[in-house]
């Protein structure tokens, strides 16, 4: 998660990181050292962008488990077309971790 958040702020920066320890960062090849206060003031944003994709590949499961439903010679039931349309719209509004925690996945007709 360190490095994503590093990353975040100088997505070029060379670095070594010992056991995920944030006192334990070798900068290389002239990278400019970030400060642990703004490493870990990125730490939010990458824990909710984890948990997005995390969702985001639960999702893209179920949709793909549907995806023969919804080719140019089936007819898509309203059902499933609504149930598609929620699996799509899933994280529209969520910008906490905490929301992310709460999604239920709708129920396939």
């Amino acid at each position: 998660m360190l490095e994503k958040a590093i990353y975040k702020i100088n997505p070029k920066a060379e670095f070594t990181i010992n056991a995920d320890d944030i006192k334990q960062i070798t900068w290389l090849n002239g990278t400019t050292p970030i400060s642990e206060s703004d490493i870990k003031a990125q730490l939010p944003a990458v824990e909710l962008e984890i948990a997005l994709d995390l969702l985001r590949v639960q999702r893209n499961i179920l949709l793909k488990e549907t995806d023969y439903l919804a080719l140019s010679d089936n007819t898509l039931s309203t059902d499933m077309a609504t149930y598609r349309q929620k699996l799509r719209d899933i994280t529209k509004g969520l910008d906490t971790v905490a929301k992310v925690n709460k999604v239920t996945m709708p129920t396939k007709p």
